[in-house]
């Protein structure tokens, strides 16, 4: 297809990880409710989750191969260039045949290439930063930009164009049910925790470490079961492979037969699964989670309000400790070292934090004050904004 069409052409790219992927998907999803003739179509590798969750969106894709920038001196940073001149070259045939107005990026091995293409065709470049640190080639698009929206303040990006705080795009089950908990948020909380199978009445502390779980947090609390469990309810998201841990320890703390599935009344208190698909049940049924501080789940959690414990992944630069800072520093969390999150430290601070309801509910305002539920359309309207002024000019 030739840009000769007067509906937009829009070209999303990035992926590799969830983290990426959808995000990029809320987009185009929002672009696609906004302007159903746009003709929207999404670059990425046969590798990442997007080779399967972009064709599962309804989205047409196109495929390029890796190339990460090399980080250290070895035999693959005489290749990179050759490499890097084939996938581009290859990005640009697709952005062509596009006929793309505009190039979005999430960052990501597809993300470099394509902001580089977009820049040698005369491309406008939208960018979307969901990390506290922006990534290799989000600082690389930034050079080129026209928009640039981020989830964070202070991500380290430098531009010419609009850097503006506009929030991370919420995946749709996310996106339903922060607008249930704004229409009414006792019903919203009472119901999620109904559907799941749990006491209303009783608190509910949720526990997860994303899909691969955390074996510090599994740790820790299934450590100080027996202490929880006289107060509240535990939903324990444990991650693939990590429950039987859980369950040992659980047993060994509370006692046995304490400890059950997810998703359907009984006496236990102690509800543990690997995964659930509808984490969104789980977090609006939550009156405290306890968490990594990835920057997809800090903004889900801060878009539903709930109050949190954030115990950050411990490698790397500290991102997840940037990422779960300022909204520790607006009220809406804790934020706790991975040395010092222990049974001790839960058996001794989380029984007082849920007790407090008053100061419970606090933090959990504090959360949805510093969320931001509209970062979806947010990102829409600027990227049809700018296709737009770009149609006009070519007629």
């Amino acid at each position: 297809m030739t840009g000769t069409s007067t509906a937009p052409g829009i070209v999303l790219a990035g992926g590799g990880t969830a983290g990426h992927v959808n995000p990029m998907l809320s987009i185009a999803s929002a672009i696609r409710d906004m302007r159903p003739e746009a003709r929207i179509s999404i670059i990425g590798t046969a590798v990442g989750l997007e080779a399967d969750l972009v064709p599962a969106a309804g989205f047409e894709m196109d495929t390029i191969d890796k190339v990460p920038f090399p980080r250290k001196p070895n035999g693959y940073m005489f290749r990179f260039p050759g490499l890097w001149r084939r996938e581009t070259a290859k990005v640009r045939g697709i952005l062509a045949q596009r006929g793309a107005d505009v190039v979005v990026g999430v960052g990501g091995y597809a993300a470099a290439p394509a902001y580089y293409a977009a820049h040698k065709a005369g491309l406008p470049v939208v960018i979307h930063e969901q990390n506290a640190r922006a990534g290799m080639a989000n600082k690389l698009g930034a050079r080129w930009a026209t928009y640039i929206g981020t989830v964070y303040e202070g991500t380290g990006l430098s531009s010419k164009a609009p850097i503006e705080r506009v929030g991370l795009p919420l995946r749709a089950p996310i996106a339903a049910m922060a607008a249930s908990l704004e229409k009414n948020r006792d019903t919203a909380h009472t119901s999620a925790k109904i559907r799941l199978g749990l006491d209303p009445l009783l608190p509910v502390v949720l526990v997860t470490g994303g899909s691969l779980g955390a074996q510090s947090l599994n740790a820790a609390v299934s450590g100080a079961s027996k202490t929880l469990l006289e107060f509240a309810q535990v939903v324990h998201l444990t991650g693939k492979g990590k429950i039987a841990d859980v369950r040992a320890a659980v047993d060994a703390s509370a006692g046995p037969g304490n400890i059950t599935g997810l998703g359907s009344t009984s006496d236990e208190r102690y509800h543990a699964v690997e995964y659930w698909e509808r984490v969104d049940l789980a977090f609006a049924a939550a009156d405290l989670v306890i968490c990594r501080s990835g920057a997809g789940t800090v903004a889900e959690i801060t878009a539903l309000g709930v109050p949190a414990v954030y115990v950050p992944l411990p490698i790397g630069n500290g991102e997840q400790r940037f990422n779960a800072r300022p909204v520790v520093d607006a009220g809406g969390g804790l934020l706790v070292d991975d040395a010092d999150f222990t049974a001790d430290w839960v058996r001794a601070n989380v029984p007082a934090l849920v007790h407090d309801r008053h100061a419970l509910r606090a933090m959990g305002d504090a959360a949805w004050s510093y969320g931001i539920r509209d970062a979806a359309q947010t990102m829409a309207r600027h990227v049809l904004d700018i296709a737009d002024a770009r149609v006009a000019r070519r007629g």
